[in-house]
């Protein structure tokens, strides 16, 4: 049994396991339960949630560490959406936000010790990137009408090309989703599992006395410089995620090339 936990301790897949906390039954033969998962996009959204209100709820002339955080952010998302997107994009900014926050929020938290990285699951990043594919296709549609439709045929382009191009266009922005999806999911995927197999050697080698603690120097060292730069990589991703979410938007509300 303890060779069992001591292999959980340094199986390096072991920390993406989703576990059932509670299972409400079965609907349709799908099982419902609150997982691991769950939780700690409640945890994130709860995290997000108090620190927009302790920080903005006695703001002051001369703001405090936490509120400049707080304003730092707000200004931050509403720069990157307005050069993306324009003064119009400005109506997407509680969603945008919204899904910078949780990303970083997600990635940071996922950096503590036994907590749970819920952006290293496909199936969420895919979720968010769906979302997002979904609104730029329905705003598109609502405020341009068929002259969304723009968007896949590039000015300019010589008739007898246009089909090629056209078929192109067509593929490219339904790869968005996935694209968008396997790109966060893939960094916070990879890095943690680098962590934890670079952790593992300095476990591995501290059982080998004096000669195995001066052997784990190395990959100690090269752990903690992995978690630097995983906590610039968690910044980057959820950077990233909005950038292109920004970008996106803009092409539903400007289609034309």
């Amino acid at each position: 049994m303890a060779e069992a936990a001591q292999a959980d301790s340094v199986d390096p897949i072991h920390q993406f396991a989703i576990n059932d906390i509670v299972t409400f039954g079965e609907i349709g033969g799908v099982k419902i339960a609150f997982t691991n998962s769950a939780l700690f996009m409640v945890i994130v959204v709860a995290l997000i949630a108090a620190f927009l209100l302790l920080t903005t709820s006695g703001r002051g002339l001369v703001p405090s560490r936490l509120q400049s955080m707080a304003e730092i952010s707000y200004e931050f998302v509403a720069n990157m959406l307005r050069e993306s997107a324009g003064t119009e994009g400005m109506r997407f900014f509680p969603f945008v936000f919204s899904l910078f926050m949780f990303v970083l929020f997600a990635n940071l938290i996922g950096m503590v010790p036994y907590f749970f990285t819920v952006t290293s699951h496909i199936i969420i990043t895919f979720a968010m990137a769906m979302t997002v594919f979904l609104t730029v296709i329905i705003y598109g549609f609502w405020r341009n009408g068929l002259g969304f439709l723009k968007l896949f045929v590039p000015q300019g382009v010589p008739g007898v090309l246009l089909p090629l191009i056209v078929a192109i266009e067509v593929l490219s922005f339904l790869s968005r989703p996935i694209s968008l999806s396997v790109r966060l999911f893939a960094n916070m995927l990879a890095g943690h599992i680098t962590l934890k197999v670079f952790a593992g050697f300095v476990i591995s080698l501290s059982a080998f006395g004096a000669a195995g603690f001066l052997g784990a120097v190395i990959p100690l060292a090269l752990t903690v410089a992995l978690t630097a730069l995983e906590f610039l990589v968690a910044f980057l991703q959820a950077y990233v995620f909005a950038i292109l979410t920004c970008m996106y938007l803009n092409d539903a509300i400007h289609p034309s090339h």
